[in-house]
């Protein structure tokens, strides 16, 4: 489990260059994966979003663009000040909290998204419990997070990305190479996919499921808050 004073710290030092880094690491296809949760979600006019672990607002203003009105929170105050000025002007707003502890009420939003922050959490399962907490009957809680792809030369190529390559290219960028070692270490620890669903299952999430992006890079999983019985 991450040591949330260490996740703090580490993200506090990597805000100033961290939206750089993810264009650049990702050669920008993190912007098609954060459509894709989109997507999913299908009409958002007049519906009110959460984004969780929102760092420094990419998905919160990606649901603004498509009609929302967007909560972003996060727990680290310098990804927060990186995101505020996107927000200058928008129907949305940025909240610092805790994903264990969201500062919302219980069935307050139309659905909550979380991209590339459940990892980084102390309880995986808690966190998702905080999520469907505060999603109404029917609205959908989406993942989006790294994988591995199921093809053995795509996953061989990939690992040696992740494990060698970024660490060296994100270490020299940003100046902490810690922060870089940590991410391909969470993502090969991450469940598969399968996994996932199964745990959003067992939390009473309804029709779960998932899809691969990018040849199983990333993943978009989902489930649905249940109507009351």
């Amino acid at each position: 489990m991450s040591d949330p004073r260490d996740v703090r710290a580490m993200f506090a030092r990597i805000a100033r260059r961290y939206d750089f880094l993810n264009r650049l690491l990702s050669a920008g296809i993190d912007r098609r994966w954060r459509a894709a949760l989109v997507r999913r979600l299908g009409e958002l006019r007049g519906k009110t979003l959460l984004d969780a672990c929102c760092g420094t607002g990419d998905l919160t203003l990606a649901l603004e663009s498509a009609g929302a009105r967007v909560v972003g929170v996060d727990f680290t105050p310098e990804m927060l000040q990186r995101a505020l000025p996107k927000g200058a002007g928008r129907a949305l707003c940025f909240v610092a909290g805790d994903a264990l502890r969201l500062p919302l009420a219980d069935r307050s939003v139309d659905g909550a998204g979380i991209a590339f922050g459940l990892r980084n959490v102390a309880d995986r399962r808690r966190a998702l419990h905080e999520l469907a907490r505060v999603v109404r009957p029917g609205g959908a809680v989406l993942v989006l997070e790294f994988s591995l792809p199921r093809s053995r030369w795509l996953g061989a190529l990939y690992r040696f990305y992740f494990t060698r390559v970024l660490p060296r290219v994100g270490g020299w960028i940003s100046g902490d190479a810690s922060a870089y070692r940590y991410l391909p270490d969470t993502v090969l620890a991450w469940p598969t996919p399968e996994e996932l669903r199964g745990e959003m299952e067992a939390l009473g999430l309804e029709r779960c499921g998932f899809q691969r992006l990018s040849a199983g890079i990333a993943c978009l999983s989902w489930g649905h808050v249940s109507p009351p019985r």
